[in-house]
């Protein structure tokens, strides 16, 4: 077993250069989701030049992989990389730096698609020692609801063969390269969109008689939100509702006819997730009889709270220590922020951990979802090897 770890190590360090070329050309040609054309197209042609079996277009852009080993194994397991970037307009002055004007890889996608080829390239080159099934599924539209777990496992890639339990890890920039978080149990948010129409009636702002001005009950129905999200404080699960963005196109001395609010909600239990959008439903409705108005409450259901099977990612730690040191592993606590792995998790036993990619000599301090996010890439060696090290542990453990 240590010869196979030192091998890892090794053929990691070996391919290391390779793996950042490939990470540099995704995140030079980023694609919003659905639109990832050319980046399935390049992670084929990949698969392609190195042998390694695979299936396209799943889902619209999306990739699935079976590499089998040599050994005698009936486990399969799965691991997940995401493909999309976001509508951000990069400010790094790098030689990878986005070509693509208003797309960047801001949420560390093209390291997980290069970190999934990568562990792939050291599977194939040990598959002599190691029995059983690798499923890579390379998923387009993580960014967009609903999201592109949910689209590929409406489409069976959870199935023929169907996964013991899925892998996936995230850029976390807080935590320095060359280690990794891990956290059992309950991890990350649901996440709903809230999406508002608030329709009074609009004239003159000379004549109050005649107008129902939409912008009062709106500043009034917000209020009542903030009277919810006081009361949602003094509960022990952990929720968010807040609202970014209100429109009322009028002007000094017009009143509009209608408003638009536009908000999020993230929590932590699904049973709760559903009392929290009656709540939402009914304080609007309750308001629009006061005021006379009318109301429309819109909640797009995003994906569920993730869940990180306690035995899966016990064993997934496990493994990490062994291979990077107890001292580069380290426990991750609870985030509000949401991820479409959570579909996965709640079909099979998943373990999504996170990848610190932080240089605080270098300046790579920024978060994700920002213009000026990027990464230390020696952590790619930290990601490729690790990874390649947990699914060999999984496909052996009981």
């Amino acid at each position: 077993m240590n010869n196979q770890k030192a091998e890892i190590k090794s053929f990691s360090s070996e391919i290391q250069n390779e793996v950042i070329a490939i990470r540099r050309h995704i995140h030079a040609n980023p694609e919003l989701s659905n639109e990832e054309l050319k980046t399935a197209d390049f992670i084929s042609k990949k698969l392609t030049e190195w042998e390694i079996p695979h299936s396209t277009k799943i889902a619209g852009n999306g990739i699935c992989v079976l590499l089998k080993g040599e050994l005698p194994g009936e486990k399969v397991i799965a691991i997940r990389g995401e493909l999309d970037a976001l509508p951000i307009i990069e400010k790094n002055e790098v030689s990878y730096k986005s070509c693509n004007e208003g797309v960047m890889h801001a949420c560390g996608h093209d390291v997980h698609t290069a970190a999934l080829l990568g562990t792939l390239r050291i599977l194939q080159h040990l598959k002599s020692k190691w029995g059983g099934t690798i499923k890579a599924i390379f998923q387009p539209a993580e960014e967009k609801l609903p999201g592109g777990a949910s689209a590929m496992i409406a489409n069976g890639i959870l199935d023929n063969p169907k996964p013991d339990s899925i892998l996936a890890l995230h850029v976390f920039p807080t935590l320095e390269y060359g280690k990794v978080g891990f956290r059992e149990g309950q991890y990350m948010a649901s996440c709903d969109e809230i999406f508002i129409n608030v329709m009074g009636k609009g004239g003159h702002a000379a004549m109050p008689g005649e107008y129902n001005n939409p912008l009062f009950i709106a500043a009034r129905l917000l209020n009542a939100y903030e009277n919810l999200i006081e009361e949602v404080k003094t509960q022990t699960i952990p929720t968010v509702i807040a609202f970014g963005k209100i429109t009322g196109a009028g002007a000094t001395n017009v009143i509009p006819d209608e408003v638009k609010i536009e908000g999020t909600f993230r929590t932590m239990d699904e049973m709760w997730r559903k009392i929290i959008h009656e709540k939402l439903i009914s304080i609007a409705n309750k308001i629009a009889v006061e005021t006379s108005s009318t109301i429309e409450v819109k909640i797009a259901i995003g994906y569920p709270c993730l869940y990180n099977n306690p035995l899966i990612t016990t064993q997934s730690k496990n493994a990490a220590q062994d291979f990077l040191g107890k001292e580069n592993v380290v426990d991750i606590p609870l985030r509000m922020t949401s991820d479409d792995f959570a579909f996965y998790s709640h079909e099979i036993p998943g373990c999504y951990f996170r990848l610190g990619i932080r240089n605080e000599e270098r300046g790579i301090i920024s978060p994700v979802h920002t213009a000026t996010f990027d990464i230390e890439e020696k952590a790619l060696e930290t990601a490729t090897g690790t990874m390649a090290w947990i699914a060999m542990q999984l496909l052996i453990s009981k």
